[in-house]
């Protein structure tokens, strides 16, 4: 079976490269952010799949490796991936969707929750490509009452 490359599969390739980031991530009520910093490698897997390697520190200190896998399902018509990390034993799994202003992706996933880890939370990574050289990741989860809440933003710059 050969997968014809969409427009979607394109879309990824946008994320190909080398990457600094920062980011802050909520600490709590009345605390100061905490700042992590990374270099993250996203490669090709043929024309349909990227794979981003991440290193770098833990909001808090400590380090961190993360894996990250994207593509696009054209059965489904839905973006689906992974995201796994060395504090974690827990695999994100993705499905999302590419929103209508053309450089926002939102991946949907469910995972531990922050309030009592033995329950299920609903969580959302959104990517957003600002330009070439530029993306923005904000990740925010749901409350039980169903309000988003943002806990984490990273900015990364393309090194090459």
């Amino acid at each position: 079976m050969q997968t014809k490359p969409t427009s979607e599969h394109a879309w990824l390739q946008r994320l190909v490269g080398t990457w600094n980031y920062t980011s802050t991530c909520d600490a709590g009520p009345g605390q100061e952010p905490m700042v992590s910093k990374g270099t993250e490698v996203v490669r090709s897997i043929g024309e349909l799949w990227v794979v981003g390697e991440n290193t770098g520190t833990m909001p808090g200190g400590g380090a961190m490796t993360a894996l990250l896998t994207i593509g696009f399902d054209p059965t489904k018509n839905r973006f689906v991936g992974t995201w796994i990390g060395s504090p974690m034993a827990y695999m994100f799994v993705y499905d999302g969707q590419l929103e209508a202003d053309g450089k926002t992706l939102t991946l949907d996933c469910v995972g531990p929750s922050f309030a009592d880890p033995t329950k299920q939370a609903e969580y959302q990574d959104i990517v957003e490509v600002v330009d070439e050289n530029t993306r923005i990741l904000r990740a925010q989860y749901r409350t039980p009452e169903g309000v988003w809440v943002p806990f984490m933003k990273a900015e990364f710059r393309r090194v090459k």
